[in-house]
C-alpha cells in the first residue's frame, strides 16, 4: 500500500488589536494557494491559521476603546475568520491563543524549558518596542526608532525569566546557514545577524501583567508573547498526544512576513530544540504589500480594508492581482488602478476570453457536444504538446514557491491558446474546427485544474460548465496534462467567469 505524503502549512497568527488589512489577506492567499496545490498533488494537507490574542498591544487597544480586552479580541478574531471565509481561504483549523488547548500547551512548553534548565530568573534592561513586542538593541534602531514601526522604543528595567537562547547559537547558525529559510536573501539576513551579534538570552516573561497566560512556575509572571505565540503551531495540532500532531508535525512550511523572520528562524527552533520537538522544515518568507512604497501599518493608519475592496471589485480579481503582481518574497505595490488593469487586460481579456470563446463556439456550432477530432496537422500537434506540458511547467514554479511565476505560466499558455484559436479559424471550416475545438475544450479542462489554487471559485464554476464528474478540488494536478474530455461529451451553456471592471469616466 502506497503511503500518502503529508503536507502541513501555517501562516503567522495575527494580532487582533485592529481588524485585518490587505497585508494579512495577502499572506493567507499565498498559503491557500500552496495548500490547494499540495492537495491537488494528492497529499494529505493541513492548513492552520489563527489569531494572536494575548499580546499587550491588544490590552492597550482595548483600554483606548474603553472596552474589556476579551470583548475586543472576540470581536476582531471573528473578523479574521470572516476574512478567510470571504476570500475562499481553505484553512483546516483556526487557532485562537485564548483557547484552553493553546493555554495548556504554552504552559507545558514553558515548564519543559524550565525543567531542562533553559529558563532562569533575572532582570532585563533595554529598549522595548510595544509594536514588535520585543526588546531592541541600539544597533536595531534607525534614527533612534524601531525600523519596523517607525516609533521610538521605551526604556524598561524589570524582573524577567530568561530563555538560554545563547546555548543554541551553534545549532541555530548551522540550521539557518542551510536551506531552512527561503528565499536566499532572507536566509542571508539572519545568518549575518547571528554572526555579527551572536545570540543573547531572551526575556520570556513579563511581571504584573493582567492579560495573558500565567507562567506555570510563577503566577506573578505572564508568558511573553513570543513563546506564547510561536507555540500555536503545535497547540493547533493538539500537542503532544493529538492525532493531528502525530500525523502532521513537523510543519513543512511556516509562511511568514519578513518582519518576524528572526522569531521564526532563530527563537522558535531554539525553543523546539530545548523541548525535544522536531524542527519545521522550511521558513518561507514573503515581502510586504506596500502603499506608496511604505509597508501597510495599522498603527500608522496606512491600511486597505480587504472587505471594502471586495465590495468594489470581486474576490477572484483581488486574488489574481495580488498573486500576479507581487513577485513572491519581494515587496509589491498596490493600487486600485493596477488591479483594474490586470483584471481587465489579463484575467478577462486573455484567460477569460479563451475559455468563453471555446465554450461558446462548442455550444453554438456543435450543440454543446465536443466534436470528434480527425488527423492532426503540425499546428494541432504543437498545441497538444503545450497542453500536455503545462501542468509540469506550472508545477515546477509552485514547487519553488514562485507563485507569481506559476500564474504567469498559465497566462502565457492562455495567450498561446488564443493564438491557436485564431490561426485555426474554426468559424471558416467546420471540419477543421473539430480538431481545434476538441483540443481547446481539453485545454479549458486543464485550466480549470491549474487555476484552482489561484481562483478556486472560478475553477469550481468552470468545472461545472464543463459538466465534469466530481469536484475540481478533488482532481489530481498531473491529470491536467491529459486530454480527458472525449468526443461527444456534453458541456453546459457557457457563462462569463471573469467580469470586466467598469471604470468611471
Amino acid at each position: 500500500m502506497v503511503k500518502i505524503k503529508k503536507f502541513y502549512i501555517t501562516t503567522a497568527i495575527d494580532y487582533v488589536n485592529a481588524p485585518p488589512h490587505l497585508g494579512h489577506l495577502y499572506e493567507k492567499i499565498c498559503a491557500d494557494v500552496i495548500a490547494r496545490f499540495h492537495r491537488l498533488k494528492g497529499e494529505d494537507t493541513f492548513f492552520l491559521t489563527g489569531t494572536d490574542e494575548n499580546a499587550q498591544k491588544n490590552e492597550k487597544a482595548a483600554k483606548e476603546l474603553g472596552i474589556p480586552v476579551k470583548e475586543l479580541v472576540d470581536k476582531n478574531s471573528q473578523i479574521f475568520k470572516q476574512l478567510c471565509k470571504t476570500f475562499n481561504i481553505s484553512n483546516d483549523d483556526f487557532i485562537r491563543t485564548t483557547e484552553d488547548r493553546h493555554v495548556k500547551v504554552s504552559q507545558l512548553i514553558f515548564k519543559k524549558l524550565f525543567d531542562n534548565g533553559d529558563i532562569y530568573k533575572g532582570y532585563y534592561e533595554g529598549y522595548y518596542c510595544s509594536g514588535c513586542e520585543a526588546f531592541l538593541t541600539e544597533k536595531n534602531l534607525v534614527d533612534g526608532k524601531c525600523p519596523e514601526h517607525g516609533k521610538e522604543p521605551e526604556w524598561l528595567r524589570e524582573e524577567s525569566y530568561f530563555f538560554k537562547l545563547s546555548k543554541y547559537h551553534d545549532q541555530i547558525l548551522k540550521l539557518v546557514s542551510g536551506n531552512f529559510i527561503i528565499p536566499e536573501e532572507r536566509k542571508n539576513e539572519i545568518a549575518t545577524r547571528i554572526k555579527n551579534e551572536g545570540l543573547k538570552d531572551l526575556s520570556v516573561s513579563r511581571p504584573n501583567v493582567s492579560w495573558g497566560i500565567k507562567t506555570p512556575v510563577d503566577d506573578k509572571h505572564t508568558i511573553y508573547v513570543w513563546i506564547d505565540a510561536l507555540v500555536n503551531y503545535i497547540s493547533g495540532m493538539d500537542y503532544p498526544n493529538g492525532k493531528n500532531y502525530k500525523k502532521y508535525w513537523p510543519a513543512d512550511v511556516h509562511l511568514i512576513g519578513k518582519g518576524i523572520n528572526w522569531f521564526h528562524s532563530v527563537i522558535w527552533p531554539a525553543i523546539l530544540l530545548s523541548a525535544g520537538i522536531p524542527l519545521p522544515k522550511t521558513i518561507l518568507v514573503h515581502g510586504y504589500i506596500t502603499l506608496g512604497g511604505e509597508k501597510m501599518s495599522k498603527s500608522k493608519g496606512t491600511v486597505i480594508d480587504p472587505f471594502e475592496l471586495e465590495k468594489k471589485y470581486y474576490v477572484n480579481a483581488i486574488r489574481y492581482f495580488l498573486l500576479r503582481e507581487v513577485p513572491f518574497g519581494k515587496d509589491g505595490s498596490f493600487s486600485e488602478k493596477d488591479l483594474i488593469e490586470k483584471t481587465n487586460n489579463e484575467l478577462v481579456a486573455i484567460i477569460g476570453n479563451f475559455i468563453h470563446r471555446t465554450l461558446s463556439f462548442v455550444s453554438a456550432q456543435f450543440d454543446g457536444k465536443v466534436p470528434e477530432p480527425g488527423k492532426y496537422d503540425k499546428v494541432d500537434k504543437e498545441f497538444e504538446g503545450k497542453i500536455k506540458s503545462l501542468a509540469g511547467e506550472v508545477g515546477a514554479e509552485m514547487e519553488k514557491y514562485e507563485l507569481d511565476r506559476g500564474i504567469k505560466k498559465i497566462l502565457e499558455f492562455c495567450g498561446s491558446c488564443n493564438q491557436y484559436f485564431q490561426k485555426k479559424e474554426p468559424w471558416k471550416n467546420k471540419v477543421e474546427a473539430k480538431n481545434c475545438l476538441y483540443l481547446c475544450v481539453n485545454a479549458v479542462r486543464s485550466l480549470a485544474i491549474l487555476l484552482d489554487p489561484f481562483v478556486p471559485s472560478a475553477s469550481e464554476k468552470l468545472w461545472e460548465l464543463l459538466n465534469c464528474d466530481d469536484s475540481v478540488h478533488e482532481q489530481k494536478w498531473n491529470s491536467a496534462s491529459k486530454l480527458e474530455i472525449k468526443a461527444g461529451h456534453k458541456i453546459k451553456k457557457p457563462e462569463v467567469l471573469f467580469k470586466v471592471i467598469e471604470t468611471k469616466k
